[in-house]
């Protein structure tokens, strides 16, 4: 399939190296970034343990059809030290912090430093005590985190899921590209490499990721069109580096007439490509999926892949924070078919099932990756 021309490459070049560096805890949940209303020194700190319903009376409707500002905003990624999520919560990737920095609000990213709902449910937890008004996160199990985020609810907190969902219990989820164009658009990329013929794998995050799975049944359902390759298996990494790589290098033992790996995280194609990076399988099994450029330039340099997809991280951070503080506000419900415009990303509507769609992913390869730094 061709793919639409991201909007977001028509925009300078402000994504840096050091976006890319990863936070670091030496706890299960920790908050590693609060930022304050640029426009007010006195906004309410992300630390006060007043509950949700009385922080709310502290933040400030400016006019009639401004939203509120002071409020207290959560970005809940999936992990720690997850490179993706650093561009895509940071402030000086143009991300969620960013965002709400520009629209005065106070907004901390937290969580725990592992992809499982038993390492992210206490920042969840700790985000309520501390008084949010809203929560941004990234659900690392569709119903795991359920009981927290309605409690989060009921006491009238905004809950927006970004990159990964928990359909039923949220108001809104911001989603990067439909499924299926993610997953039909992977498996036609590595088809091109292989020739439409040979063993394939799948290096995934974790087992129960939401966006994962969806991906991967539409990834199964696109390799129907392709009768010669087959799909032998798939693993999972855990969105880590040492698992991924181990999960890779028994790919390569358990199959060793492999053709070709998808791997749709970013932590995963990473790993999958330093594995394939030497002469033994450089050009001889193909990689693909979802990747960042700064962490995938060298080995399309060198040829150990040539081709993979994304989106911008950043914008699907600024268009989630921005989406929480206009539910935190009440100028939005999460109603099919209603409007709201987010900053330098322009307008967008709710579509069915609560959700607002980013746009379309684009394909990076020898030619056009070394325009891009994120």
């Amino acid at each position: 399939m061709r793919l639409r021309r991201a909007t977001w490459l028509a925009l300078p070049l402000m994504f840096v190296a050091p976006a890319l560096a990863a936070c670091s805890s030496s706890s299960s949940s920790s908050t590693t970034t609060t930022t304050t209303p640029a426009t007010s020194a006195a906004a309410s700190s992300p630390a006060a343990s007043s509950p949700a319903a009385s922080s709310s009376s502290t933040a400030t409707a400016a006019s009639s059809g401004a939203v509120k500002t002071g409020l207290k905003v959560f970005v809940i990624p999936k992990n720690l030290g997850n490179s993706y999520f650093t561009t895509a919560d940071s402030v000086n990737s143009g991300g969620a912090l960013a965002a709400l920095q520009t629209l005065g609000e106070t907004g901390s990213e937290t969580s725990g430093t592992a992809d499982t709902p038993s390492s992210q449910i206490p920042a969840i937890q700790a985000a309520i005590s501390k008084g949010a008004n809203a929560l941004v996160i990234s659900a690392t199990d569709p119903t795991a985190l359920c009981p927290t985020l309605e409690a989060a609810m009921k006491r009238g907190i905004a809950v927006v899921t970004y990159d990964s969902d928990a359909p039923t219990c949220r108001s809104l989820f911001i989603n990067q590209a439909t499924p299926q164009a993610l997953g039909d658009s992977e498996v036609d990329l590595l088809a091109s490499q292989i020739g439409d013929s040979g063993q394939i794998a799948i290096v995934s995050a974790s087992a129960d990721d939401t966006n994962q799975n969806t991906w991967i049944s539409y990834m199964k359902t696109e390799l129907k069109k392709y009768p010669k390759m087959t799909l032998v298996s798939t693993v999972y990494g855990n969105d880590d580096t040492a698992t991924s790589t181990s999960v890779t290098q028994g790919l390569l033992e358990q199959y060793p007439n492999l053709k070709g790996i998808i791997s749709p995280t970013t932590v995963g194609i990473a790993a999958a490509a330093a594995v394939l990076d030497t002469a033994k399988y450089r050009g001889k099994v193909m990689l693909t999926g979802l990747g960042t450029p700064d962490e995938m330039k060298q080995y399309v340099k060198d040829g150990t892949v040539k081709s993979f997809e994304l989106w911008n991280p950043a914008d699907l951070g600024y268009l989630a924070a921005y989406a929480a503080v206009e539910l935190a506000s009440g100028k939005i419900t999460g109603a099919s078919g209603q409007t709201f415009t987010a900053g330098k990303l322009g307008s967008f509507t709710v579509g069915a099932d609560s959700t607002v769609l980013l746009g379309a992913p684009y394909v990076f390869n020898a030619a056009n990756i070394n325009n891009f730094n994120f």
